[in-house]
């Protein structure tokens, strides 16, 4: 069959992909969307929305826990059901995206259901289910495949019904015992989830700690969290073979005892294979992890690439940021470039671990004079005020020698909102002489910040 010209070609309907094929439709192109899953990605119906509302409903536990620390007795009773049918009718609606085909159709868009590749320049090849269609853009094809659970190679795991985000999150009871393999921001979230709806829960790491790319500080925080609500922490672990017989894992380590469970939970970070995706017919390494793309997410002649693949952060903020800066360069309009120096992240524990910019080992790594200051939440009023079971910190990271924030942590209740004003600090450059001369809400979580700011010392 003779392909089809159109203008552009958008592979991936996550936020991103459905933002710049909405923005490109809108502006008159002619555009086909090719997703081979659901268009809104992973987001909506797998990971951000009702995970988070897993993360609610498991903090409302923790809370009412609370109860006999501070205001007298509470009896609680864990029930999945309830997030779980809300995860289902008003989240996902059945895990159907018929609204959100309907909300890129209204742009002007046409969607083909299918896998999408590249198969030489300007061309896009889709596996479709009755059979294959070829396009040539005549002005762009944007790629932005997003990524799978990556699954480690541990003897006896292929074959087997571990779970990943996506079966978690489709959990209608929680599982008597579960293990997490991985220690990274989904796993620590998926397990202190469970754990408070009353599965006995491990987490296993390779690592030396939790949240390994974190700063140290914040992973000795969750860890401690983690532990004394019952889960069963264990870094530098690694897992020698798994088997399932019945309704039963067997995990064996390299050292240690092994541990039995019924659910095993694969939360080893995420991967996208490139191969598939064709990117050596434009040139690009199909080898490598990422795509690299410049300022204006260009990443060959006539291609483009937004998202997790593009490696500054498997985010859908990420996603969504890059995507009307790569719509405008296709259109030919003019708009800031991409900036990374102030990417934000939130791992939705409880305490939250939000995160903006730099570490103090990834500004070291730079070869930046870094300065730091911390602000433990415990000895201040905000600790005092939520009492036992709420601990948390602030950490701020300064380079030296021009007197800037280049990355802060803000852990604690509502830390992941706290980071907004840590966030602008950092995307501003504001000078820290200025940022000490700010008058902090008190007793606010976020005045926290100042203690920190004062803790950096004077400038060398």
């Amino acid at each position: 069959m003779a392909a089809e010209e159109v203008d552009a070609v958008v592979i991936g309907m996550g936020p991103g992909g459905e933002d710049v094929a909405g923005r490109l439709a809108a502006a008159g192109l002619d555009v086909v969307g090719v997703e081979a899953r659901l268009v809104g990605g992973e987001c909506p119906y797998y990971a951000c929305i009702p995970t988070k509302m897993m993360v609610r409903a498991a903090d409302a536990l923790g809370e009412a826990r609370r109860v006999p620390h501070l205001a007298g007795t509470a009896s609680v009773r864990a029930d999945l059901t309830p997030v779980a049918n809300r995860i289902r009718d008003e989240a996902t609606t059945g895990w159907d995206d018929a609204a959100a085909v309907r909300r890129f159709e209204g742009t002007g868009g046409r969607l083909v259901r299918g896998r999408g590749r590249l198969t030489a320049p300007g061309e896009v090849a889709v596996d479709t289910a009755d059979g294959q269609l070829t396009f040539r853009a005549r002005k762009a094809i944007v790629l932005n495949p997003g990524s799978d659970p990556a699954v480690p190679s541990v003897e006896g795991l292929a074959g087997t019904r571990y779970w990943t985000n996506r079966e978690a999150v489709a959990a209608r009871t929680a599982p008597d015992s579960l293990l997490v393999l991985g220690g990274g921001p989904v796993g620590v979230e998926f397990a202190q989830v469970f754990a408070r709806f009353g599965s006995a829960v491990t987490v296993v790491d390779t690592g030396e700690r939790l949240l390994g790319p974190a700063e140290p500080e914040a992973s000795a925080v969750l860890e401690r969290v983690l532990r004394a609500e019952g889960v069963d922490v264990r870094t530098g672990a690694r897992v020698r073979r798994v088997s399932h017989s019945g309704d039963e894992f067997q995990v064996e380590f390299e050292g240690g005892d092994p541990v039995l469970v019924r659910r095993l939970l694969v939360a080893a970070g995420r991967r996208t294979d490139l191969a598939a995706l064709g990117v050596g017919a434009v040139g690009l390494d199909e080898a490598a992890r990422t795509i690299p793309v410049d300022e204006r997410l260009r990443a060959a002649d006539g291609v483009w690439a937004i998202g997790d693949v593009t490696g500054h952060g498997a985010f859908t903020h990420t996603s969504v940021y890059q995507a009307p800066i790569a719509a405008a360069d296709i259109l030919g309009q003019d708009s800031p470039p991409a900036d990374y120096r102030a990417v934000p992240s939130v791992t939705f524990t409880d305490p939250e671990v939000g995160m903006v910019g730099l570490t103090e080992s990834a500004a070291t790594g730079r070869g930046l004079p870094v300065r730091t200051g911390l602000a433990e939440l415990s000895s201040t009023p905000r600790g005092w005020i939520h009492g036992p079971g709420n601990d948390g910190l602030i950490k701020v990271v300064a380079d030296a020698d021009r007197d800037v924030l280049v990355g802060a942590t803000a852990v604690g209740p509502g830390g992941g909102e706290v980071l907004g004003a840590l966030a602008v600090a950092v995307h501003a450059e504001v000078p820290i002489s200025v940022l000490r001369q700010q008058i902090w809400a008190y007793p606010t979580l976020h005045r926290a910040i100042g203690a920190a700011l004062e803790d950096l010392g004077p400038r060398a």
